[in-house]
């Protein structure tokens, strides 16, 4: 009879080894379950142009199936807008959300192989959270990720990553997002406004 073991990405394993205590000391939580965790990471693309050439969001569909591992779906638009010849429910844009095991996956290969690649990179502004311990950046070309073939592009485009967590202030979602190895531009810092 074969032993099967499940499949535990890197990312969690740290998570539960290193980054739970760290924000256990750090915050005083009496308890694991007090710790704010990833819950999801959502991608999503807006389309320039997608509305007289529809074979543009299948190219982007496909782009962010490569790069997340996930089925990717266009988005559709919610009015006539006449000035921008948009009609209602055309596609305009595709988007990808992220849990579990794909997420840690994603995750990992974004801040270890991904944001290294940016050119000129200094680290990623801790200015972009919601308040609710979300935090959300732009990536300017979809060219930073190893998945995708610079010579069959047709075109450069960027797209935005939203991490979502159970934190309930800005300063425990930076901190759950810097114990992750997100590199922030200011390391230093213990908590933002």
């Amino acid at each position: 009879m074969a032993t099967t073991t499940t499949y535990s990405p890197r990312l969690l394993k740290k998570y539960r080894d290193e980054v739970v205590p760290a924000l256990m000391k750090q915050f005083g939580y009496k308890s694991v379950m007090q710790c704010p965790r990833l819950v999801k990471i959502c991608l999503n693309q807006g389309v320039k142009g997608s509305t007289s050439d529809k074979k543009m969001i299948d190219d982007a569909v496909n782009e962010m199936t490569l790069v997340t591992g996930q089925k990717a779906i266009p988005t559709m638009s919610k009015k006539d807008i006449s000035n921008f010849k948009l009609r209602k429910n055309m596609p305009i844009g595709c988007r990808v959300t992220l849990r579990h095991v794909k997420m840690y996956e994603f995750l990992d290969r974004f801040v270890s192989v991904s944001l290294p690649r940016v050119r000129d990179f200094k680290g990623i502004s801790e200015k972009s959270f919601d308040g609710r311990g979300n935090y959300t950046m732009g990536i300017t070309e979809q060219i930073i990720y190893p998945e995708i073939n610079i010579d069959k592009l047709p075109r450069i485009s960027g797209m935005d990553i939203t991490f979502v967590t159970t934190a309930q202030t800005n300063e425990e979602a930076y901190a759950l997002l810097k114990e992750m190895g997100m590199p922030f531009t200011n390391m230093e810092k213990t908590g933002t406004k």
